[in-house]
């Protein structure tokens, strides 16, 4: 079976978490403070705050916000359903805003109809590894004083003319979930330059605690949001080599792009030109006359695994019967959830993975096309 994504562990990977095990400090050590700065350090902020998960880092960011019931925070609805999610958990609502058909990212365009007197800040989505456009959105939440927290959970490297996303707003988020570019089992980080919003997120990821000089002393509900020594020092190795990541991630992207540029019915991912872009997955689009959830079985017959990437959120259940959401409600974000094709991505697929891929999806396309 070639699989959707396969984490790459060094060997220097396992020594850094063995390390750590023959220690007697496995969480709240010196690996996760070393893990903060040269996270802090890659990205270019002033802190970093590591927790264990990026739901958890989000949910921290929409506290650290003043986010409260009734407000109204605009979002993507084509995501991984966490990031409308920690929204909810504050007892507001997320306002979705259209895709653009390209990019699939929300649409900046569309964000200004749907502000209205509750909105209280932004969440835009680099969804995929692709920047949003962070001028445009930045200038709209200039003129309406909107707070803008990036989810980057899936961009980390990525930049949007030639700055990393994470890093325009108050706070950015990203995400170290094995199939991420960066793997720490379980993970995610907060980056900002604020210093009073990196110290309400740090006290709420530990129970609330303070830094008194007294034992075990809480001043807010807090949450056990933390990140251990073990997932740390698996961070640390991989940054090291985050960079050389990337850049493979990048180069996989580029031989799919080569190898599936000329086959009719499929749309191969759109880059714009002010993004660099970091490739969480690669995915592709399938023109209208194909029927994508066939494609995925006729696939995983022949051993290769694929997946339709995103369903949108306001068609999950849990939204349709919160705010009344039906088909037709975002129609580009739903055309493109009922037509996207993610295939096996990751730093270690060899040339003749992708050939496999790609001949084996020529096959299963011409016999629908028949």
């Amino acid at each position: 079976m070639i699989q959707l994504a396969k984490p790459k562990i060094t060997a220097e990977d396992k020594q850094a978490v063995l390390d750590v095990l023959n220690t007697t400090q496995h969480s709240l050590g010196p690996k996760k403070k070393e893990f903060e700065e040269n996270f802090a350090k890659f990205i270019g902020t002033k802190y970093a705050l590591a927790v264990n998960s990026g739901t958890s880092a989000l949910h921290l960011c929409m506290i650290a916000s003043g986010i409260n019931q009734d407000d109204e925070i605009i979002t993507s609805p084509f995501s991984f359903i966490a990031s409308a999610n920690v929204i909810l958990m504050c007892n507001a609502k997320p306002v979705f805003v259209d895709i653009n058909a390209k990019t699939f990212n929300f649409d900046e365009n569309k964000i200004e109809q749907a502000i209205t007197s509750k909105t209280k800040a932004i969440l835009p989505v680099h969804i995929f590894g692709q920047p949003c456009n962070m001028e445009k959105i930045m200038e709209i939440a200039k003129k309406h004083n909107l707070i803008v927290i990036e989810d980057a959970c899936e961009s980390i490297g990525a930049k949007f003319n030639k700055t990393k996303v994470g890093t325009f707003g108050k706070a950015g988020v990203f995400s170290f979930y094995p199939n991420k570019q960066l793997n720490t089992t379980e993970g995610g980080v907060i980056v900002t330059d604020d210093k009073e919003f990196y110290d309400i997120c740090n006290s709420l990821h530990n129970q609330g605690r303070v830094d008194t000089g007294q034992w075990l002393q809480h001043s807010f509900l807090g949450y056990n949001y933390r990140l251990g020594e073990l997932n740390c020092a698996l961070g640390i190795s991989q940054l090291n080599r985050i960079n050389s990541i990337i850049s493979n991630r990048q180069e996989v992207a580029e031989k799919y792009n080569k190898a599936l540029s000329n086959i009719q019915g499929i749309n191969i991912p759109h880059t714009e030109d002010y993004a660099e872009h970091s490739w969480f997955v690669y995915t592709i689009t399938l023109d209208k006359s194909f029927n994508r959830n066939e494609i995925i079985r006729e696939m995983n017959k022949r051993n290769i695994q694929t997946k339709g990437y995103f369903p949108s959120i306001h068609l999950q259940q849990l939204y349709k019967d919160l705010f009344g959401y039906k088909k037709g409600s975002f129609p580009i974000s739903e055309d493109i959830s009922n037509r996207t094709l993610t295939l096996p991505f990751y730093e270690e697929l060899t040339n003749e993975d992708i050939k496999i891929v790609v001949e084996n999806l020529k096959e299963v396309l011409n016999e629908q096309a028949i």
